[in-house]
């Protein structure tokens, strides 16, 4: 199969509007007989937070009254997965719509986002929008000019694959974790860097309003973004990466008040106000009814106690680097006033992988002349409320950790597929009872669609593989 540059590829995808004759979104995408004005589109995302640490998911001292705002207005996923168990991954399945074993992003600080693999905000970029990466990158280096963060080193290019070579016009990020209170000073120094930073472009670093909260000091370059492009009448493209509430978990005294010093809690209720006062921004600006704003975390809670990061999963089994239930299942909510006209819960299970055909959806933009394979689905049936069953499962790998997640059923090998468990997700979200004995013509189907996903993606990274070395 001949490879393609991304720009050839974008075209031969049909994601542009002038290959698909499109100017606006399309009549059967939207299904109201009419041409809508351009969404703008969010994703919020947390870093490390449990499926259990929100007050709408039942947390019993946690407050985010924001989120909880959020459950109630719109799209409440009861079954939302993670990309996958670790934070590197998951991210790059938010901007592309594909398990990141396709193009070698296999854990947490491994790999980059290729240059042949096309983004979101590529896509979106295409179309009009102006596009802003905002918090925590960690699908490369950012820099080749000074030690920075986990891998960033003087002169090394291995891993180069900043926000702005992959469709973003406006960036403040980082390449991996910092502290989520003055983020640039190691934890218990007066003054000590930590050794990351905030990276506005090429070799270009922020050097102003970097104490205090982290997630406000995020918030503060998102709002004059979302503002600009409120002045200049153009649709929005805002990915915002939290770090809170990832290790090094530490937080101001108001938070810390609130919660005995839990700095866990402390930052995560931070976090929590950020998004209020995005949402009013946007209610501020007129900008809400036709905002996609999509919130999740990127895997589940870390647990280490004995330094301060107490989340939970609830009653859900596993944690981070797990692809047991608490492990990847984390809090997914879709606010979109315009299109969400009932509030209500989706059950069935959805992923990040499904962002990016959600969106292209949502613009009239169906990619069906694709070269290469998406994992994720469009969620609007299920958001527009004409479909009620996922038509695909969902495939993991993680180091020797393999699962299927379907509807109902769930298998999982944690010994690299040589033995599998059998789950009924329905009546046992818990993952505490083993069906593989008493139903082994369900293990053995799902093993196969798993077996043809694996076969799937080592194509897809074989072919990149390829190409690179041409």
């Amino acid at each position: 199969m001949k490879q393609h540059t991304r720009r050839e590829f974008i075209a031969i995808a049909g994601l542009g509007a002038a290959t698909l004759g499109l100017t606006g979104c399309a009549t059967g995408a939207l299904g109201r007989g009419e041409r809508a004005q351009k969404p703008n589109i969010i994703l919020c995302m947390s870093d490390d937070q449990g499926w259990g640490d929100t007050g709408y998911n039942g947390h019993p001292v946690l407050q985010t009254p924001h989120l909880d705002a959020m459950s109630r207005e719109g799209i409440r996923f009861g079954r939302f997965y993670a990309g996958a168990p670790v934070c590197s991954p998951t991210r790059g399945s938010c901007l592309t719509g594909r398990h990141p074993y396709r193009y070698g992003i296999k854990g947490a600080n491994s790999g980059h986002m290729p240059e042949r693999e096309v983004t979101l905000a590529e896509v979106l970029k295409a179309e009009g929008y102006t596009t802003g990466h905002f918090g925590k990158w960690h699908l490369g280096t950012l820099t080749t000019s000074i030690k920075d963060s986990r891998r960033g080193r003087p002169g090394d290019r291995t891993h180069y694959a900043p926000p702005w070579e992959h469709g973003f016009d406006v960036c403040f990020s980082t390449e991996a974790k910092v502290p989520t209170w003055n983020p640039m000073i190691e934890p218990g120094t007066v003054d000590e860097p930590y050794g990351t930073h905030y990276w506005t472009g090429p070799e270009e670093r922020a050097t102003e309003n970097l104490e205090g909260d982290d997630s406000r000091v995020i918030m503060d370059r998102v709002v004059p973004f979302i503002r600009g492009a409120a002045r200049e009448g153009r649709p929005f493209f805002a990915v915002i990466w939290f770090h809170a509430p990832h290790l090094p978990c530490v937080a101001g005294p108001r938070h810390l008040d609130m919660y005995g010093q839990n700095a866990y809690f402390a930052c995560i209720t931070a976090m929590d106000e950020q998004v209020g006062r995005l949402r009013r921004e946007l209610a501020d600006l007129g900008a809400a009814g036709n905002t996609m704003f999509w919130f999740c975390a990127d895997n589940g809670p870390e647990g280490k106690k004995s330094t301060g990061q107490n989340g939970s999963a609830r009653l859900l089994r596993g944690r981070k680097r797990s692809l047991r239930e608490g492990g990847v299942r984390v809090p997914g909510l879709l606010v979109w006033p315009d299109r969400i006209g009932r509030p209500r819960s989706l059950h069935l299970p959805c992923s990040t992988s499904d962002y990016f055909p959600t969106v292209l959806d949502a613009l009239g933009l169906d990619g069906a002349d694709r070269t290469e394979p998406l994992d994720g689905i469009s969620l609007l049936p299920f958001v527009d409320g004409s479909e009620v069953e996922r038509p695909c499962p969902i495939a993991f790998e993680s180091g020797r950790q393999l699962a299927l997640i379907g509807n109902r059923y769930k298998i999982y090998s944690g010994d690299g597929g040589k033995t599998f468990e059998l789950h009924d997700l329905v009546e046992d979200p818990a993952e505490s009872i083993d069906l593989s004995d008493k139903k082994p013509e369900v293990v053995s189907a799902m093993r196969r669609c798993l077996d043809e996903w694996r076969e799937s993606c080592r194509a897809s990274h074989g072919q990149r593989r390829r190409s690179e070395e041409r």
